[in-house]
């Protein structure tokens, strides 16, 4: 499609959606010399500095030490612990969002030579778009990367509450005294364990049979299990079919007739996309997809390009920034390697935590795989006085028994974030099982069950 004839402003490239990596592809595309517009009409730099990774790990942080301090009685000595949620968002404020202000972050932006416009960006032509009532052509590239926002779900009364998203229970200065969490995935799983061990009744609701669901099934039966011994009430395989409130507490009746009541309700249901916002059917899209179709170097139509969340490629930061420095190397005709998403690494940060990279067991079997599987418990020398440490967990490695490499695993236990590093390296380069197998694992780590799980491999 041409472009109007009203047209106000031709620049090189328009980036509309400033998160990690529509930030990024502006910022690298401005430093090369090129004219940038950058738009949004949130704050510069997403969800993960203001809302997502970044204020999340320090309340996090802040959970980990107080379940840290119970642990010593027995072990250590004696401790009194008195949750304290002031100086967590406090620091959640002053230190990682400047109170939700991206002053910052826009003259970062601008001092890179690009330019930022407040807005909401839309494609009214394959190569421009429209802010308002302003238009800017693209002379070279326009990348969408405008993210995701809380998916909603269709109960009944729902909408007519107070509900809280993950922003509003990030943002919040006060801590109810009982909470209802609807959704078991790494987000709503995360901030129950955070409020619980800060002293919140917690009852977690999820519809699928277990929490995490998208990971292997003892994954989410050990952190169940984990919530049950701090005082969280745990529901799965069964979801919410009414939600009220009564301007005091909310009242949620689940599919099998039981009410839930509590001050507050955290809806954590996934995330979506809102295609038609941005004008997608003007590229041929369905606006009511799912995702944007991009191909393996991220573009989605002649010198359209998309990047992050909405490419369905993985709702993570680490993946946008991924796919950011192939865009800009496409854009710039720099030469790159296409994208590739087999050895995709993710972190849930419960305790335990949960890493996982690659295909899951199942994933796997219903790829056609021949498969074999490998486990051993995190630490493997584990006894009573580690179980109490909280230091659970187990390795799963999957493996294609033809090719003689790993192509998924999960290391759930302390650090298992961490642990990951060395199955993903493994499950990326296709190492051989043989080699990862005469390797030396120090003991004792928490990595060493690798070894082990190598072992079993059957």
């Amino acid at each position: 499609m041409n472009a109007p004839e009203n047209v106000a402003e031709t620049v090189d490239v328009i980036v509309i959606g400033m998160g990690p990596g529509g930030e990024e592809v502006a910022a690298k595309i401005a430093e090369a010399g090129l004219v940038v517009v950058g738009i949004d009409a949130g704050l510069v730099g997403g969800e993960c500095p203001y809302w997502g990774c970044v204020p999340s790990k320090m309340m996090i942080r802040a959970a980990h030490l107080l379940a840290e301090a119970r642990r010593v009685p027995g072990m250590a000595g004696n401790v009194v612990v008195r949750p304290d949620w002031g100086p967590v968002a406090a620091r959640i404020r002053d230190e990682a969002t400047d109170d939700w202000d991206d002053a910052v972050a826009v003259e970062r932006f601008e001092g890179k030579g690009g330019r930022f416009v407040r807005g909401h960006g839309r494609l009214v032509a394959s190569d421009v778009v429209a802010v308002g009532d302003r238009q800017f052509r693209a002379s070279r590239a326009i990348v969408l990367a405008t993210g995701t926002t809380p998916a909603v779900p269709p109960i009944a009364g729902l909408a007519d509450t107070p509900f809280w998203t993950n922003h509003d229970a990030i943002e919040a200065k006060e801590l109810p005294s009982s909470m209802i969490v609807l959704g078991g995935g790494a987000i709503g799983a995360e901030l129950t364990q955070v409020y619980a061990r800060f002293g919140v009744d917690v009852t977690i609701v999820e519809a699928a049979p277990r929490l995490l669901p998208l990971e292997e099934p003892e994954a989410g039966r050990l952190l169940a299990e984990v919530f049950q011994r701090e005082g969280v009430t745990t529901i799965v395989g069964t979801g919410a079919s009414r939600v009220d409130h009564d301007g005091e507490q909310f009242h949620v009746q689940l599919a099998d007739q039981r009410t839930l009541h509590a001050d507050r309700l955290l809806v954590a249901t996934g995330r979506r996309v809102d295609l038609a916002a941005i004008g997608a059917e003007v590229l041929g899209v369905d606006p009511t997809a799912r995702a944007l179709p991009v191909d393996e170097r991220l573009r989605v139509a002649d010198r359209v390009w998309a990047v992050g969340d909405i490419t369905g490629k993985g709702a993570f930061t680490h993946v946008a920034m991924y796919q950011a420095a192939i865009v800009v190397a496409d854009i710039l005709g720099l030469p790159h390697a296409a994208a590739d998403y087999h050895a995709l690494p993710r972190v849930t940060f419960t305790d335990p935590e949960v890493g996982s990279v690659g295909l899951s067991h199942q994933a796997a079997l219903d790829a056609g795989i021949g498969v074999m599987t490998g486990r051993a418990s995190v630490p493997s020398t584990a006894r009573g006085w580690l179980h109490k440490a909280g230091n659970e967990g187990f390795i799963l490695l999957v493996a294609d028994r033809q090719r003689g490499v790993l192509v998924g695993a999960t290391a759930m236990g302390p650090n298992g974030g961490e642990v990951l590093g060395l199955l993903a390296l493994a499950v990326h380069a296709a190492v051989p099982i043989d080699q990862l197998r005469s390797m030396i694992y120090a003991y004792p780590t928490f990595h060493r069950g690798v070894e082990d799980a190598l072992r079993n491999l059957a």
